[in-house]
C-alpha cells in the first residue's frame, strides 16, 4: 500500500473553499517557505513566482488564507503584521527587541489553551498567546555603539 501524498497547495485552497488562482498559490507558498514575513516581503516573493500582483491583491489573499485557517497573523507590539505557515497549534513567539527578528516557541505545558488564566470573566477560553521579548543571538553578540 502506498502512502497518500501530501495535498497539493491548489488542493488546500479548495479544500478550505477558497478559489484557486496563481497568486493564491504563490502567497500561500511564499507564506510557508518565509519565516514571519511582513507584506512587502510577501508581495516581492509572490511576484518572483508570478509577475506582477498589487500590493491590495497581497493584502485580500492574505484576509482570505487568514480566515481559512491556512495562514496565520501575527502582530509583536510596535512591529506591522506578520505571516505565517505555522497553523492548527497553539505555538508561541520571542522577538528581538533590536533587529525585529521573530522565532516560534512551543507551549511550554500541553495542549492549547497551554496556559491558566487567573480569572476567564465568563469566557470559554481556547487559545494563548505569548511573546517573549529578548535580544536575538546576532543582536545579544554585536559590538554596542
Amino acid at each position: 500500500m502506498t502512502p497518500a501524498r501530501p495535498p497539493t497547495t491548489a488542493e488546500e485552497l479548495r479544500g478550505a473553499g477558497l478559489r484557486v488562482t496563481a497568486a493564491r498559490v504563490a502567497l500561500l507558498e511564499t507564506v510557508r517557505a518565509g519565516d514571519h514575513l511582513g507584506v512587502a516581503d510577501l508581495a516581492c516573493g509572490v511576484r518572483a513566482r508570478v509577475g506582477h500582483i498589487s500590493l491590495q491583491a497581497v493584502y485580500e489573499a492574505l484576509h482570505a488564507l487568514t480566515a481559512a485557517g491556512l495562514v496565520r497573523r501575527i502582530e509583536p507590539a510596535g512591529s506591522p503584521a506578520r505571516y505565517e505557515g505555522r497553523v492548527g497549534d497553539n505555538h508561541h513567539h520571542v522577538v528581538c527587541r533590536s533587529c525585529g527578528a521573530v522565532a516560534d516557541v512551543d507551549c511550554a505545558r500541553g495542549e492549547a489553551p497551554c496556559l491558566t488564566a487567573s480569572a476567564s470573566h465568563g469566557f470559554s477560553i481556547e487559545e494563548a498567546e505569548v511573546v517573549y521579548w529578548g535580544q536575538c543571538p546576532a543582536c545579544s553578540t554585536a559590538p554596542s555603539t
